[in-house]
């Protein structure tokens, strides 16, 4: 995974459901993403610091 990759979560984390979708927006060191989620309507719903084990590729760019 990488900058610009859609993700999904594999499980509830920090309160967003499994099945939150977000695009990777920094790589710190393979094994974290700072990942902005968003909602059906392409709404932010927030920005978090993601292990990458929580983490499904949906769309890799």
């Amino acid at each position: 995974m990488k900058e610009l990759d859609v993700v999904k979560l594999k499980s509830e984390f920090q309160g967003l459901p499994e099945g939150t979708q977000g695009t990777i927006v920094l790589e710190y060191d393979g094994k974290c993403f700072e990942v902005e989620f968003f909602d059906s309507d392409g709404d932010t719903i927030d920005v978090l610091t993601t292990p990458a084990d929580v983490l499904e590729l949906v769309i890799e760019y």
